[in-house]
């Protein structure tokens, strides 16, 4: 086991990833530092899937890390998810534990895993006015003619869109200076989940978090002061019922379009874990729908094979 430095388990959203990962974490008594770029905000519970009942096993809260550190609104990037992980990392080390990442972030996940050297990006504020009247699809076309340093799949808004750009084209005058990041042996677990069984549950899971009051979730957050373009700049859920709530789309547009784009997010998902096989990493794919005993069994035997 201290041959590796971490455990990480990555797989699509709806995949049960967290409830895996909580309890390989009760079982080896470790922690869990999340890799999910939504589920840093506070008071974006229903909308990012937190689920935070899971993190509970058998009486005992497994402690977990980087959820619910910053405030809704604050455009968090990569850079700073990088030096947060490690603050958590290097505190889940001095305890003599071995760290369980978790999450569906694909640049996260990488940007630990390869150690990305990235630099914080500032705004820019010509380039802003400049493309603020441009399409979501001339910014993606602008967009493509950059060299990809940084992740651009995420483009379902003019917002993220421009940030992209924006760090697109500061990377091309700024050459990116060496930054100390450690590397990091993982190995890594994916959950393998049969495609209509996602879907299934992705459905499932939607229909239960509107009941659950994720509507309200939105209109909370916006009462609170978030702006209705900020919330829709977090896409998904975000997105949709943003618009539903300041009344430009209907409840049924809402619900087909939100469920269309989580299908689509899961697939875009599993094309940069499977891109990420592509560029070198060693991903274990464990199935789904095993008892979670299985599971465990395997991530131990993995363990063990060093």
């Amino acid at each position: 086991m201290p041959d590796y430095d971490l455990i990480t388990i990555l797989g699509p959203t709806a995949s049960g990833k967290t409830p895996f990962a909580a309890a390989l974490a009760y079982e080896l008594n470790t922690e869990i530092i999340s890799a999910d770029s939504r589920q840093i905000y506070k008071g974006m519970d229903l909308g990012t899937g937190k689920d935070l009942a899971d993190y509970t096993i058998n009486g005992y809260t497994i402690p977990y890390h980087l959820i619910d550190i910053v405030e809704p609104g604050y455009k968090y990037n990569v850079f700073e998810y990088q030096r947060d992980f490690l603050i958590s990392y290097e505190s889940i080390k001095q305890k003599g534990r071995l760290p369980v990442l978790c999450g569906g972030t694909g640049m996260y996940l990488e940007s630990i895993l390869k150690g990305y050297k990235l630099m914080p990006v500032p705004e820019n504020p010509e380039l802003r006015t400049r493309l603020a009247n441009h399409s979501l699809e001339e910014l993606t076309e602008i967009l493509s003619r950059y060299k990809i340093l940084h992740n651009s799949t995420d483009v379902d808004t003019v917002k993220r869109a421009i940030r992209a750009i924006e760090i697109e084209e500061y990377y091309a005058i700024h050459p990116v200076p060496e930054r100390e990041f450690p590397a990091l042996n993982s190995l890594i677990i994916g959950v393998d989940i049969d495609r209509e069984l996602r879907r299934e549950k992705i459905t499932r899971r939607l229909k239960q978090r509107l009941e659950e009051g994720m509507v309200d979730e939105v209109r909370r957050l916006i009462e609170q002061g978030i702006s209705p373009d900020d919330l829709i700049y977090y896409g998904l859920e975000y997105k949709y019922l943003t618009l539903y709530v300041i009344g430009k789309l209907s409840y049924e547009e809402m619900f087909n379009g939100l469920e269309i784009a989580i299908h689509q997010f899961a697939k875009r998902q599993m094309t940069w874990f499977r891109g990420m096989e592509r560029r070198g990493f060693n991903i274990h794919w464990v199935n789904a729908t095993l008892p979670m005993e299985e599971k465990i069994a395997f991530v131990k035997e993995k363990l063990k094979e060093i």
